[in-house]
């Protein structure tokens, strides 16, 4: 866990870590919530607090865009706070104490997305369908963990993706995915059709589906890693930012983590706000904003498309200088 002391790491490794010095430089730009908040008292900050705690506190009516990535149904232990696993009945209790008090943050038009896996996705459902209007579910193959001996392999999750009303954003092309060609058809005159060779391979730009299996789930190599448990790529987060926001919109994520939302919504000049319990994660996050400030590359995504995993452009770091 974060506060025990450090582990040793591999050479190579480059998870992002926390000195007692940087935890004190960074706990002193966090901010918690004790009476009604403005939007401009919020903006591109990190909320430390308990979601309970400032949900009643934050501004009618700011969020374009809400990235929600809960606590799961299961035992879990996030830097020594365990979330217990409940019946499914208590789980849908416990969406909707906090879900039903959230939704006056959403602008008329706003996005909402949400995640959750096989165990409680029965809720999330139950839930946002009384709020929201439901208009598809993502699976995203997420290839890492262990074989199980007696079940199947968990190796997906869901995204469901809502909106406040029929008046909403999506921008397909901003999401195409680039992809290798299996059959390389050509023209009469022997022109690719619908596709283009690169110095790595023969690609098609192919639109967007409700299945993802060309993200890579954070690790001790990739320069984005943290040693949080259930943390999310940043490509998944550039995904739901660039399709469902412009930029300058304000991005909102209630179980914040160690802040992959916000980050990439910096990255992609969008504004944020996060709140998150644990300080810890609070402090990471300000370190990860910090240093998107030097690099806002995002891993997979390139010359304005999502190169399919395991390409060349899908693991290079291609800076681009700040404007």
């Amino acid at each position: 866990m974060l506060e025990k002391e450090p582990k040793e790491r591999a050479g190579r490794n480059r998870t992002i870590t926390l000195s007692d010095s940087e935890k004190t430089q960074y706990r002193a730009k966090l901010i918690a919530l004790s009476a009604k908040a403005k939007p401009e008292d919020i903006i591109d900050r990190t909320i430390n607090q308990n979601l309970f705690d400032a949900i009643d506190h934050l501004p009618e009516g700011f969020v374009d865009l809400m990235f929600v990535d809960p606590p799961y149904n299961l035992t879990k232990t996030f830097n020594g706070k365990t979330f217990n696993q409940m019946n499914n009945q208590q789980y849908t209790e416990w969406l909707d104490a906090w879900f039903s008090r959230i939704v006056r943050i959403l602008k008329p038009h706003a996005t909402v997305y949400i995640c959750g896996d096989w165990r409680s996705s029965h809720s999330i459902f139950e839930v946002a369908s009384k709020y929201l209007n439901i208009i598809n579910r993502i699976t995203w193959e997420r290839e890492k963990g262990r074989g199980a001996l007696a079940n199947w392999k968990n190796a997906s999750e869901d995204i469901w993706h809502c909106t406040k009303s029929g008046d909403y954003k999506f921008y397909v092309d901003r999401v195409k995915v680039k992809r290798k060609v299996i059959a390389p058809y050509r023209t009469e005159e022997g022109a690719p059709k619908d596709w283009d060779d690169h110095s790595d391979g023969k690609f098609r730009l192919t639109h967007p589906s409700n299945l993802w299996t060309d993200l890579t789930v954070p690790f001790w190599s990739m320069p984005e890693n943290t040693d949080h448990p259930t943390q999310k790529p940043e490509k998944l987060l550039a995904k739901v930012i660039l399709a469902s926001s412009d930029e300058g919109d304000m991005v909102f994520d209630p179980f914040g983590g160690v802040g992959t939302t916000s980050v990439v919504a910096k990255k992609l000049n969008r504004r944020f706000v996060g709140v998150e319990i644990d300080e810890t994660y609070c402090c990471l996050t300000e370190k990860r904003l910090e240093l998107a400030e030097r690099d806002s590359s995002i891993q997979g995504y390139s010359e304005g498309v999502f190169w399919e995993r395991n390409s060349l452009h899908a693991q290079s770091k291609l800076s681009k200088p700040k404007q």
